[in-house]
């Protein structure tokens, strides 16, 4: 008996999938909508020059992405935090303009999270540090108003 040799021809299910989408006839693939970061682009300084915390946030955008530069209050330079992604919200399902932010820092003894939302003209910012270097010190939260 001879070996019967086959050969598979394999395809990737995304090398066909519109087609299939056509022939079975399915609706199109929902394509969520894009929030424009564009509202909150920008340089924000914080308005209570005495503060401890945060000083100053810069907020890059790359298409309908952002990255968060935060500084904290340092003497005599503000302390540079660095650069995280973020992520950008509308204020509801169908919006497409953004409202608010989130991104997360890691600083190695610390995480800190920071949350912040457009409020007449001015950018409402909450931080929430948790530590992570069993020093016994609290978690904590604070809150900032910024301005541009």
């Amino acid at each position: 008996m001879a070996n019967v040799i086959a050969k598979h021809d394999f395809r990737a299910p995304s090398d066909n999938l519109p087609q299939e989408i056509k022939r079975l006839k399915l609706p199109e693939a929902y394509v969520p909508a894009t929030v424009s970061a564009a509202p909150l682009a920008g340089t924000w300084v914080n308005v209570d020059h005495h503060t401890r915390g945060l000083v100053r946030l810069v907020i890059a955008q790359s298409g309908n992405e952002i990255t968060l530069h935060g500084f904290g209050a340092c003497s005599p330079s503000p302390c540079d935090w660095g650069i995280v992604p973020g992520t950008v919200y509308a204020e509801g399902v169908t919006g497409t303009s953004a409202l608010a932010f989130a991104g997360m820092y890691t600083f190695g003894f610390k995480q800190t999270t920071i949350v912040g939302r457009l409020m007449n003209g001015a950018l409402a910012v909450a931080t929430f540090d948790h530590f992570m270097d069993n020093s016994g010190r609290s978690d904590y939260f604070s809150e900032y108003i910024l301005g541009q």
